[in-house]
């Protein structure tokens, strides 16, 4: 099956389901300029005093929280990125109430920036920060837009809102993911090698009619879907409508 016929039956599926999931990963976001960990030129394959995964890891937070802030003031700031094309399509197709949410790998927040309020995020997000003394909330700024190791007004250090390596996934959002998934009609998988666990091994809780997965490359999980693209999510998305 040629591109197109594949997308044209993405469609079809599509309008003919009223609870699609949708679960993505960073391919979902590269699009908007923000790079993926994974790729040639991703994250993991840049050169740094220590690995990416040493520095976003809970112990390096703890033990050298002032070159943990410095990577990641660096690397990991949302600021400036703007929704594409797929995070437009996906807020238009909750608002339309075919989507009954987002599953999402990445720490950007853009979906909720496109508009869609049906968004669970594995991993956290680089928009929520915490005080780990008092628990008091804030937002990006208050990490992105200071020098040093952020601080409370009580005096404790504020710490991003995201799951590093070393640390558990939030139970709550897990729960909700995997009903999502278990109650679906129509999953579709976007921009995800699905390489990273827990979150990739979620799919085997799908048993709707549908599995449709999209990635520039191939993954462990090629042979179970029944509808596979080879293809980035923009090429494929723009083409799609609600």
């Amino acid at each position: 099956m040629e591109l197109q016929e594949k997308i044209e039956e993405l469609q079809k599926l599509i309008d003919s389901s009223d609870n699609v999931v949708f679960f993505g990963g960073a391919g979902v976001s590269t699009e908007s300029g923000i790079p993926d960990f994974r790729s040639t030129d991703g994250l993991y394959n840049q050169q740094y005093k220590y690995p990416p995964e040493t520095i976003l890891s809970h112990t390096f937070f703890m033990r050298k929280s002032e070159e943990f802030y410095e990577f990641y003031r660096a690397k990991m700031n949302p600021t400036g990125f703007e929704p594409n094309v797929t995070h437009k399509f996906l807020a238009d197709l909750e608002k339309n109430g075919k989507l009954k949410g987002i599953i999402t790998q990445n720490i950007d927040g853009l979906h909720q920036k496109a508009g869609s309020k049906k968004v669970w995020e594995l991993h956290g997000s680089t928009q929520r920060n915490y005080c780990m003394n008092c628990g008091k909330f804030y937002g990006p700024e208050a990490v992105f837009g200071v020098k040093d190791i952020p601080q409370c007004t009580c005096g404790g250090v504020i710490k991003p809102d995201v799951v590093l390596y070393e640390e558990g996934l939030d139970e709550r959002t897990v729960e909700n993911a995997i009903r999502l998934i278990v109650e679906a009609d129509v999953l579709i998988i976007g921009g995800t090698s699905l390489a990273v666990y827990p979150a990739a091994g979620f799919i085997r809780y799908f048993r709707g009619r549908s599995l449709v997965l999209i990635n520039k490359s191939q993954t462990a999980y090629d042979s179970d879907a029944d509808l596979l693209i080879h293809a980035g999510l923009g090429e494929v998305f723009s083409q799609l409508h609600v």
